[in-house]
């Protein structure tokens, strides 16, 4: 069955940096686009940054444009998320989001498969 599994979660210092990883596993199609997203207090799960399957096309947030960036590596199923210039307002629970109905994420469409998420804290 399919798995997403999210690691490298932790504390850091506002101005630190973190990366996120997501290896996924079980899935019947070679094909699907890859996403973040994240939890934080007293908001609603919002959208970090989409990329599709060959990573030639992502997206990343206004609030982490310039700081944050996606990719990933088909060769081991595996999604990043380097975290970098990290403030307070980024602590949350950071998922991974996976859809193997589309190469091309599109936008924050309903993605199939979930992680079960990796907390991040800055203070």
């Amino acid at each position: 069955h399919v798995q997403l599994v999210e690691s490298g979660g932790g504390s850091v210092q506002p101005g630190g940096s973190l990366r996120l990883s997501c290896a996924a596993s079980g899935f019947t199609s070679s094909v699907y686009c890859m996403a973040w997203f994240r939890q934080t207090p007293g908001k609603e799960r919002e959208g970090v940054a989409h990329i599709s399957h060959g990573g030639k096309s992502s997206f990343l947030a206004g609030s982490v444009l310039g700081r944050f960036a996606i990719f990933r590596d088909n060769t081991n199923g595996t999604l990043y998320l380097q975290m970098n210039n990290l403030t307070p307002e980024d602590t949350g629970v950071y998922y991974c989001a996976a859809d193997p109905r589309r190469a091309s994420c599109g936008g924050w469409k309903e993605f199939q498969y979930w992680g079960q998420g990796t907390q991040v804290t800055v203070s």
